[in-house]
């Protein structure tokens, strides 16, 4: 009678089919590809390599379906622009002046009609060079943590909880090479897509998602691309202060997205004073407020999975009305910063702001005889200065009216 018992049991236990419980694995994977190991992650290096193969071994243990041109690897070889106004031209074998970058591509197939693409570039700076915004002559690694390993580690933390979940659609993870050298990956891809660029639904991407402020302040940029998405950020929101963007065109990925008539949403939490300086490193993210990001994009897919495929809407080009100017202050504007002025995130060494005596919080309300209500009144002032030329700047501090005088 007890073996009768046992082996009931037994087959009780093998006919119960094990839960699937997604893993959380954010940390470990920022730790990762923030390491000085990997040297910054520039486009081509062997450090850039070493992430790769990381992620590719991630995309394996996801349970993801090479989609690349072989594996889960798409390579794209181009030749670097040596003036800042020339377009990088990409290059259909590798010459003695060419670069190869590599996008990591994985498929979770639900035999669906369409597909939604989950994006964030894996790329970084390397030593700094042109995009660094390190004064110091030493050389030093950086590590972009926020920028970006914070994006790639929500892309792998969302594919593990799209598993089983959602499968009206399909979904593309991405992991883009080239974007600090001006989105190489994503605008290769478009052009060259390893899937039916016709069955994509919407791109969803993550760019510096990792420094959540104490007020919860997270960025959506192309809230106007489609229809649905506005209501749908806001109906799933119980957690963030969001600043939305109607434009699908912006400095990530998500604008070679758009501009091949594909609806996106691009996450952001905002500059910080270690942007694209060797600071921005692994100790310094807010991992309970990427959790709450990667719980809130989750929902917010949920909500859109039975809506079909969505309507795109072209959007109005901010970038093509921004004024060009030849000075600055030398600050980091805070772009999450939703009051009247343009508030400052962050000052430069050698500037003329820090000169002036502008700091961190200061909110900027006037220049010369132009008041600033907003980013785009902030840079149309600057466009009437060249340098050698002297203003006043009136600020707000601690709720008080500082004037200071600038030259540029």
């Amino acid at each position: 009678m007890k073996k009768i018992s046992l082996l009931v049991l037994f087959i009780s236990l093998l006919g119960c089919k094990q839960e699937y419980k997604p893993e959380n694995k954010i940390k470990e994977d920022v730790a990762f590809l923030a390491d000085d190991k990997l040297e910054g992650r520039q486009t081509g290096t062997e450090g850039e390599k070493a992430a790769a193969e990381y992620l590719t071994k991630r995309f394996k243990e996801l349970g993801l379906q090479p989609k690349g041109t072989e594996g889960y690897l798409q390579a794209f070889n181009f030749t670097p622009k040596t003036n800042p106004h020339d377009e990088v031209k990409f290059t259909s074998v590798a010459e003695d002046s060419s670069v190869v970058g590599t996008n990591i591509i994985g498929f979770l197939d639900n035999k669906a009609e369409s597909t939604i693409i989950i994006g964030a570039h894996y790329d970084h700076l390397g030593y700094g060079g042109e995009g660094s915004l390190f004064r110091d002559e030493e050389k030093a690694i950086h590590n972009g943590a926020d920028d970006n390993a914070s994006g790639v580690a929500l892309m792998l933390n969302l594919a593990s909880k799209l598993k089983n979940t959602n499968t009206s659609n399909n979904y593309l993870f991405m992991a883009f090479s080239g974007e600090e050298m001006g989105l190489l990956g994503s605008n290769y891809f478009t052009k060259n897509t390893t899937i039916d660029a016709d069955k994509i639904n919407y791109m969803i991407n993550m760019d510096m998602v990792g420094r959540m402020k104490a007020d919860s302040t997270l960025a959506v940029y192309g809230v106007g691309t489609s229809p649905i998405f506005k209501q749908t950020l806001t109906s799933n929101n119980d957690s963030f202060k969001l600043i939305e963007n109607e434009s699908g065109v912006g400095p990530s990925d998500h604008t070679s997205f758009y501009l091949i008539d594909i609806p996106v949403l691009h996450f952001f939490t905002g500059q910080h004073e270690d942007y694209h300086k060797p600071g921005d490193d692994y100790e310094k993210l807010n991992y309970d407020g990427m959790n709450l990001i990667s719980d809130y994009i989750f929902n917010v897919i949920t909500d859109l999975d039975d809506n079909g495929k969505l309507a795109f809407r072209k959007t109005k080009n901010e970038s093509e009305e921004t004024p060009r100017f030849k000075v600055g202050l030398g600050v980091v504007p805070d772009y999450l910063y939703d009051g009247e002025g343009m508030r400052i995130d962050g000052v430069s060494e050698d500037k003329p702001a820090i000169k002036a005596g502008l700091k961190k919080g200061d909110v900027v309300v006037k220049i010369g005889d132009s008041t600033i209500v907003d980013m785009m009144s902030y840079m149309r002032s600057l466009s009437t200065f060249e340098a050698g030329n002297k203003t006043k700047v009136k600020v707000l501090r601690d709720g008080k009216e500082v004037e200071v005088e600038i030259e540029f």
